[in-house]
């Protein structure tokens, strides 16, 4: 009974795998993608040019000078002799932060005033400026605690203790890898279940197959499972990248992990089977895919938090199913979380996988009758 399914089973694979150019797209581009994604998307801030307006010229404002030289965050592009240049700076994006020193700063400082320092900064990017704020911010709180700590000077009454759970360092590769390993799982195993019957179609060689003795579930399954199988595949080749290569921590079991993918690759297979029951040449394949996966990033929470949505956005997202896998990669990476604590994610992708599935059988009976 099933000798005839494992047998379409091999011939999609086989498809795929005799395919020299089938076989670099499934292993090269991915990796490629995940290199550039894991170096290019972050969050991070390093070497942002500053521009230093020094007004005291003292040994504690240059002292503070040299804590905003000496960051890696930081790079001092210019300093400036007087506020005339310093429009011109921010206007033309040579610098995005200016920092002005007044002349009375150490004299407040002696004096146990607060010592004015204006932080002026290029408000474009919000999110970089945002960033760009809390670095500064920083810098002049740890430079306070020093002042006070070698003059003897009253110690603020309260000092923030910051304590980072699961990414200690605050990389943000280490939010962002993970979700890529879910991001290219999907493209890869949608693009493959997607074209597998449009390119039949195209070869003349789907007619054929309808008149085997296979039924219509059995074709079903064919064309899906070599989908699943290559999805698997590809995920575990991009985990050992990012264990590997992006040094990024697999605190948690691969059971949990392996299962979460399990789910998401068998849901993505039912929608992309749906796709390519509806297309008749692989084009509209192609097309139906990329018309899937742009929302689906989109309201999945890979950069943007869902809760930040509006609510009948949030409402949306409940039937993507790549926002529940992200929880479980980034859980079991970052957390350590098992099955218990990603249960709730688990049951709405076998729910969506089985929907998909059952509407792609649907499709499939209605274009093939």
């Amino acid at each position: 009974m099933w000798r005839p399914v494992f047998a379409l089973i091999r011939k999609e694979l086989l498809a795929v795998l005799r395919d020299t150019r089938s076989r670099m797209v499934l292993i090269g581009p991915p990796l490629i993608q995940l290199l550039v994604f894991g170096y290019a998307a972050t969050f991070d801030l390093n070497h942002v040019p500053i521009a230093i307006y020094n007004q005291d010229h003292s040994q504690a404002s240059r002292a503070l000078v040299a804590r905003f030289a000496g960051s890696p965050t930081f790079t001092v592009r210019d300093v400036l002799g007087s506020a005339r240049r310093a429009d011109g700076l921010l206007d033309s994006r040579q610098v995005q932060m200016l920092l002005v020193i007044d002349p009375r700063f150490t004299r407040d400082l002696l004096a146990g005033r607060p010592a004015p320092v204006q932080l002026i900064v290029d408000g474009r990017n919000s999110n970089t400026a945002l960033l760009i704020e809390g670095y500064a911010s920083t810098i002049l709180d740890d430079f306070s605690l020093a002042w006070s700590a070698a003059h003897g000077a009253p110690k603020p009454t309260a000092v923030l203790d910051l304590r980072t759970r699961y990414n200690q360092t605050l990389a943000s590769r280490w939010f962002i890898v993970p979700g890529i390993v879910a991001l290219l799982t999907q493209v890869v195993t949608l693009l493959v279940v997607a074209l597998s019957v449009a390119r039949e179609r195209e070869m003349g060689t789907f007619d054929q197959l309808l008149v085997t003795p296979l039924r219509r579930i059995d074709i079903l399954l064919g064309k899906g499972v070599p989908g699943v199988l290559i999805g698997l595949f590809e995920a575990t080749v991009i985990i050992m990248a990012t264990v590997l290569w992006f040094h990024v921590p697999l605190r948690g079991g691969l059971a949990p992990l392996y299962f979460g993918l399990l789910l998401f690759v068998i849901a993505v297979t039912g929608i992309g089977l749906a796709i390519s029951a509806l297309s008749a040449t692989q084009q509209q394949a192609l097309l139906g895919a990329f018309l899937f996966m742009v929302p689906s990033v989109i309201l999945s929470g890979f950069a943007t938090p869902i809760a930040n949505m509006p609510g009948w956005v949030q409402v949306l997202t409940l039937i993507n199913p790549m926002r529940y896998i992200l929880v479980v990669v980034r859980g079991v990476f970052l957390q350590g979380a098992g099955f218990s604590e990603l249960g709730s994610d688990f049951w709405p992708m076998a729910l969506i996988g089985f929907i998909s599935l059952a509407a792609a059988g649907w499709l499939f009976r209605k274009r093939v009758v």
